[in-house]
């Protein structure tokens, strides 16, 4: 039976995987946020790991934004449209 892949992934894997959605950071930069605490993080050795599911996350839209027009006609007022 094949291995289910870890949540924790290197670095490495988190850019490519950023990179992969057309978001690009360095391994460096990733780091950093896991070293400040953005990211949750292990270290094992002298390399680092951070959560697959966090880094998929960042890729997922916080929230929509919805601009209703109507709310505000007022902005337009002045306009001699």
């Amino acid at each position: 039976m094949p291995k289910p892949p870890s949540d924790w992934i290197s670095l490495s894997e988190a850019a490519e995987l950023l990179a992969a959605a057309n978001v690009r950071f360095t391994p460096g930069t990733i780091g950093r946020w896991a070293r400040t605490g953005h990211l949750q993080s292990i270290k094992l050795g002298n390399k680092r790991f951070v959560r697959r599911t966090q880094i998929r996350s960042l890729l997922r839209p916080h929230g929509s934004s919805h601009v209703d027009l109507d709310a505000q006609p007022v902005l337009f007022a002045d306009l001699d449209v």
